[in-house]
């Protein structure tokens, strides 16, 4: 049987080298490309069936004009950058991977916080800066700090990274309020309910975000939504930027309606010199590394190279436009 022609328009990010092509190399005739423009994609795609990739974006002109073309097969979760309607009306079927990430984005979610209430990384300068040397007392512990135990954590979005983060935040002693789409009451106990976003904002200590954007979700977490907010609520968001509206975060934070924010996701990324959370106090940013350790990504790469397998077998698996 004639192989497949795969190609990877952006490999570098999901593996830099650390990984083996091995997986993907067994299911076809494989060219990698670290990264590629949008002008490039038409030409890379080519002749090649099937297309794997990140973040390039794939219009329905690019699909015309590559009409061998059958599967695209993402190394994500999100798929907001396919034209999936004009995929599906070109016959060509589109793979996401979901639930990869889960325990290393809620692990992330949980060191921002953490980070936030025990100001691990502030000791630690005080520390190598002689501050504590040079300290009359036994301690030198930052103001701010603050236990999780006892303390309810409002989750928004409760699928497999929120139900992830849900347990770390159970283990440590906290109550959970949930909002979602989906209501499952199975997953209700005596420390887990769901509620209306309403009535989550209202009663809150600590708001972490693990939905995807859409129409309803984008911009969510704006002036409006803060209002409803106890004072002093702890703010965490490790799924997109564009979930928040940057410029009312960062007033928030200035007036200390928010008492801080972690973050691992940007409206514009890079983040631009510009952003103003770069310049709010008490923000606590990482860029957009939750999904990568290595297990991570050797689990994403896995589940690309079984959406292959499966295609290839007539029998296509986390197909998002079927």
């Amino acid at each position: 049987m004639e192989q497949s022609k795969i190609v990877i328009l952006d490999g570098q990010r999901t593996n830099p080298g650390d990984l083996s092509w091995a997986p993907l190399k067994a299911l076809g005739e494989l060219t990698v490309y670290p990264t590629s423009s949008q002008e490039q994609l038409v030409e890379r795609i080519g002749e090649n069936e099937i297309v794997v990739l990140d973040k390039p974006v794939i219009t329905r002109e690019i699909l015309e004009a590559c009409p061998r073309l059958k599967l695209i097969t993402l190394f994500a979760t999100g798929f907001n950058n396919i034209d999936v309607e004009a995929a599906r009306e070109l016959g060509v079927t589109v793979c996401n991977a979901p639930g990869y990430s889960s325990n290393a984005v809620s692990q992330l979610a949980a060191a921002l916080l953490l980070e936030i209430c025990s100001q691990v990384g502030k000791h630690n300068a005080a520390i190598h800066s002689g501050a504590w040397t040079d300290n009359a007392y036994f301690c030198k512990a930052a103001p701010g700090m603050m236990e999780i135990a006892g303390k309810t954590v409002g989750i928004i979005g409760y699928g497999g990274i929120g139900q992830a983060f849900g347990k770390i935040m159970k283990a440590m002693g906290a109550r959970l309020l949930v909002y979602s789409r989906h209501f499952h009451p199975e997953l209700e106990d005596d420390n887990t309910t769901y509620v209306n976003l309403k009535e989550l904002y209202a009663r809150s200590d600590i708001i972490s975000l693990h939905c995807p954007v859409n129409a309803d979700s984008r911009g969510m977490i704006d002036a409006a939504a803060i209002g409803k907010m106890k004072d002093g609520v702890i703010l965490i968001n490790t799924s997109r930027g564009a979930l928040i509206v940057e410029e009312d975060v960062a007033a928030a934070l200035r007036s200390g309606k928010l008492r801080a924010l972690g973050q691992d996701a940007f409206t514009v990324e890079p983040i631009r010199p510009d952003n103003p959370l770069l310049s709010t106090p008490n923000t606590f940013l990482t860029p957009h590394v939750g999904w990568a350790p290595k297990e991570t990504r050797r689990r994403l790469l896995e589940i690309v190279a079984e959406n292959i397998r499966c295609f290839q077998a007539g029998e296509p698996q986390n197909v998002v436009n079927p």
